[in-house]
């Protein structure tokens, strides 16, 4: 007897639909065909424990298992259920007649219960497309399903649920949950204000700045100064996600099996903060069969790297063609994958080995070679790629013992949010871009446009400076931000020169 049961298979961020046939011919073995990996392959031990210890069996007969299209490769353990729902059927144990109507994943225990997946997400919106009637998948993952309008989600603890279900025996019960109001429940009070940090007005100028552009920042000062303490923060000026990227965020997510949120999706932006010792591969992704890294993790949110120079220079070079192209490319002999890495990059770094600036009053000094020295850790190219570079100096004991708070994350949001419609708007006919930080060159011509003097002074700043063609670039990205801030529609001379002095680490002799 043959059995037709659907599942679904992850390459990239997308879903493929999977058709596992169970034939059943006389003899004895079991092959299972199909391009499947090694956790795959093991399915048949886990089956055959399962289905006894529930009370059914796997019988001494030829079973052949092919997971049809047999070219693309299965991987995990996610066809467990799958497999044995199909050799139950097939061997006349169960009689289900709506086999075809469901997609069913999940990984068996040897008791018949079942274990979380990765990939649900994607596969649930696979399921949708290909117009199946719902989904029967570990509880574990049913909340995550469930985001998807318009499939019956079905989460269950065992295969007995499963069985019972097909068997008609029994009556699940549908997960739903309510994706507008759990989506639109937005952090009111964030858990790192701006509230808190003392000082750093300056700073905290460029950071708006870069949170309304979704512009690339790095901040250069001495330990102790409030690099990190700020960086903490920014994810709390950030405007709330569109219900398209929260989607897109968590599919990644989701895929990487990084998905602990126990309302199925992810509602506020991510922040990564990876340590110095990460490998290329753990950043941007990748291994034999390639995963999502760090970048793609902080798609449409922040990934913040501290202490820039520590980290591998092979590591930072890797991240060129992301920070330029916002999506990742990883290929393999026999496949390749692409990945989104529409990330802001949030960098910090002590001005030179010792951790301060040329100064005499300072606890240990550093010679302006040693500096440099350190600085150039950071390729040029790289930097080119930073729109804001900023200087963090100590703050005061005045300011530090000042009992009044600043400005609160929730009225700086509020002024991001303002300038983000104003781009939105701008951006509204053209695909992919969202911000300002997003432009090309094509569009930066377009909406950048300078009056004669802010032509002259940017042209002064480019040739006293030697500042590239890209820089030159991100200055008119920088100014247009800034001039959304203030709610203006042509950028203006102080624009063009605020957007100059963010250029710190292109200056000679700034130390």
């Amino acid at each position: 007897m043959l059995t037709k049961v659907y599942g679904g298979a992850i390459y990239g961020i997308d879903a493929y639909p999977i058709t596992v046939e169970v034939n059943v011919d006389k003899g004895v073995g079991y092959h299972l065909v199909g391009l499947p990996d090694k956790a795959v392959s093991e399915s048949s031990y886990r089956i055959s424990a399962a289905l006894q210890n529930t009370g059914y069996r796997l019988p001494g007969k030829k079973f052949i298992v092919n997971m049809a299209p047999a070219d693309l490769r299965k991987e995990g353990s996610a066809y467990d259920l799958t497999i044995a729902m199909g050799i139950l059927n097939a061997t006349g144990q169960i009689k289900a007649t709506n086999l075809d109507k469901f997609m069913i994943m999940g990984e068996l225990s040897l008791d018949g219960g079942l274990q979380p997946i990765k990939g649900t997400l994607p596969i649930a919106l696979k399921a949708k497309e290909e117009g199946f009637e719902g989904i029967i998948l570990p509880k574990q993952n049913a909340k995550e399903a469930a985001i998807v309008a318009g499939l019956k989600v079905f989460g269950i603890d065992n295969i007995l649920d499963a069985i019972e279900f097909f068997e008609g025996k029994r009556q699940l019960e549908q997960e739903k949950i309510d994706l507008e109001q759990l989506f639109y429940k937005q952090l009111e009070f964030p858990e790192f204000d701006f509230a808190d940090v003392k000082g750093q007005e300056t700073v905290k100028r460029c950071l708006e700045i870069a949170a309304a552009g979704g512009h690339n920042i790095i901040m250069i000062g001495p330990p102790g100064s409030g690099k990190t303490m700020l960086a903490k923060r920014i994810s709390g000026i950030l405007p709330p996600m569109e219900l398209q990227e929260a989607l897109e965020t968590t599919k990644i997510h989701s895929v990487a099996g990084k998905l602990k949120n126990e309302n199925g999706i992810i509602s506020q932006r991510p922040f990564r903060s990876p340590h110095h010792t990460i490998s290329d591969v753990a950043l941007v992704g990748g291994g034999s069969y390639p995963q999502p890294g760090e970048i793609s993790l902080a798609h449409n949110g922040v990934l913040f790297l501290d202490e820039l120079p520590e980290f591998k220079r092979t590591v930072l070079e890797v991240m060129r063609q992301p920070l330029e192209d916002r999506e990742v490319n990883i290929a393999r002999a026999k496949f390749s994958v692409t990945y989104p890495a529409s990330f802001m990059l949030v960098a910090s770094m002590n001005p030179s080995p010792s951790g301060y600036f040329n100064d005499g009053d300072s606890r240990m000094t550093s010679t302006a070679a040693e500096m440099q020295r350190y600085l150039n850790k950071i390729s040029g190219p790289l930097l080119d790629r930073i729109d804001i570079h900023v200087e963090v100096n100590p703050v005061p004991f005045d300011k530090l013992s000042d009992e009044r708070r600043g400005e609160s994350s929730k009225v700086i949001r509020q002024r991001v949010i303002k300038a983000r419609k104003i781009q939105t708007k701008r951006f509204n006919s053209i695909d992919k871009v969202h911000y300002n930080a997003q432009m090309s060159t094509k569009q930066i011509r377009k909406f950048c446009k300078l009056n004669d003097t802010s032509l002259n002074l940017l042209k002064n700043a480019m040739e006293k400076l030697n500042l590239s063609a890209r820089a030159y670039d991100r200055i008119l990205k920088v100014a247009r931000t800034i001039a959304d801030l203030e709610n203006t529609e042509n950028i203006e001379n102080h624009h063009i020169a605020e957007a100059i002095q963010y250029r710190s680490l292109d200056r000679g002799g700034w130390i």
